[in-house]
């Protein structure tokens, strides 16, 4: 068995790990012929190079690395199969047509819900079944035909982090014990409902705002009348609510991290919103909900992080 994996994040190593150890020889070779990363980045203020965490385990492996598709083609670099995890970058029609099995991706949602590059967000904040698909790569974006899906649950203290973390985590053994089978040609492939589709794009630091005052009646229970249109979420709208309010900031975590406004001292100021959980009401009023939201910590602008309760008491404000 030889494999290609692109990938590039830590959170898909457990993949790679999962993989090395199901397939590698009797000689403790390892199935991974090669690995397609994106390539280091200058970081920080000296600029220094920063290496993707798939390269640096192909690295201490002693695995090809490869920063360009193409330069398998011109490598000759032959596998039975790729496996695509978060790899950043689009491939290739011709690098997909050089394996003879293709190249299976491992996409984190029940597609065709949530294509792109956002689904883990777009889960927790819709509150729809979570789950992992993987299917073979096509032409078109997370359109190709689905191979295996399995669900899972959000829980209730789930970030994008730790949800991401477990999906693949489960994706790595699946995909051990389902690739010999699909070489076999044991797996038949089913095609997407198209007309099911729903979309997500790259989320941006300026997405990850909430405006003041929704903020302030989640916090008393109230749930606006506003419309909210997630701009990373195609066709997806909610309304401000204590619930949908929390589940954004969970959804956010670890990047870009929800923020709004806060008026200190006369000054509008930045603050994150690392955390908050939902209070019941007991005896709420008309038109507020049964809960509310409440901060559990905060970071403002330039500041270390706080609890809710400290940055209160440190500057005498509220929303």
């Amino acid at each position: 068995m030889k494999l290609v994996f692109f990938g590039t994040p830590d959170y898909v190593i457990p993949v790679l790990e999962f993989l090395h150890k199901k397939f590698k020889s009797k000689t403790e070779r390892s199935p991974i012929e090669a690995v397609v990363t994106q390539a280091p980045k200058p970081q920080g203020r000296k600029k220094e190079l920063s290496f993707s965490p798939v390269d640096t385990w192909a690295y201490r492996k002693g695995i090809a690395k490869f920063f360009n598709p193409t330069d398998l083609i011109k490598n000759k670099i032959n596998a039975d199969l790729g496996i695509l995890a978060s790899y950043g970058e689009i491939i290739p029609f011709e690098v997909i047509n050089h394996f003879p099995h293709g190249i299976l991706n491992i996409h984190p949602s029940l597609l065709p819900l949530w294509r792109g590059s956002s689904p883990v967000q777009a889960m927790i904040i819709s509150k729809d079944q979570a789950g992992v698909t993987i299917l073979k790569v096509d032409d078109k974006l997370d359109h190709g035909p689905i191979i295996c899906q399995f669900k899972d649950e959000v829980l209730p203290e789930d970030t994008t982090d730790t949800l991401r973390n477990r999906l693949f985590k489960r994706s790595g053994e699946i995909l051990a014990t389902l690739i010999p089978a699909y070489i076999a040609g044991k797996i038949t492939p089913r095609k997407q409902d198209e007309s099911s589709a729903t979309y997500t794009r790259e989320i941006k630091k300026d997405d990850a705002f909430i405006p003041a005052k929704f903020i302030k009646a989640a916090s008393q229970g109230r749930t606006s009348k506003s419309i909210w249109k997630m701009n990373f979420m195609k066709d997806f709208t909610s309304h401000y609510s204590p619930i949908t309010i929390h589940n954004f900031i969970r959804a956010m975590q670890p990047w870009p991290v929800a923020w709004t406004n806060i008026r200190i001292k006369n000054q509008d100021l930045r603050i994150k919103i690392l955390k908050s959980h939902l209070e019941p009401i007991t005896n709420h009023k008309p038109q507020t909900t049964n809960q509310k939201l409440v901060f559990d910590s905060v970071q403002l602008e330039g500041k270390s992080p706080v609890s809710w309760k400290q940055f209160k008491e440190g500057y005498n404000t509220r929303f």
